[in-house]
């Protein structure tokens, strides 16, 4: 797994690991029971503190992404909550849409874009 810090961008390097990781998954490039490598190897690879991926992959496990096992350190564990990931992406959505409703986007370029992405995942 390669994961690949941006660092010009304004987004914390934490949430870069934690995407990268979500997307892995969502495209398939990490299935459940894979290992992360370890906390101190990806710090190591990526040119970060170790505290920064810690942090990510604990958000990661809080998140239901990810189980911690103290031998085997970070696997893929995705928790199937249904009702609970409707409500986080609910919440998520809002903010989504909020900013497309700020800088005039309006629904039918929004939704072409969800389908954009989504084809594009189908495709891979």
């Amino acid at each position: 797994m390669l994961i690949e810090i941006d660092f010009n961008s304004d987004e914390a390097f934490y949430m870069q690991i934690r995407n990268q990781v979500i997307l892995n998954i969502a495209y398939g490039y990490l299935a459940p029971g894979e290992t992360l490598p370890s906390v101190r190897q990806l710090a190591e690879d990526a040119g970060i503190n170790m505290h920064t991926v810690n942090k990510a992959y604990s958000v990661l496990k809080q998140e239901g992404y990810v189980k911690i096992d103290r031998r085997r350190g970070a696997m893929i564990d995705i928790d199937y909550d249904r009702m609970k990931v409707l409500m986080e992406l609910k919440s998520e959505l809002r903010l989504v849409i909020a900013k497309s409703q700020c800088k005039k986007i309006n629904r039918e370029d929004l939704h072409a874009l969800i389908d954009e992405i989504y084809d594009e995942k189908m495709e891979e």
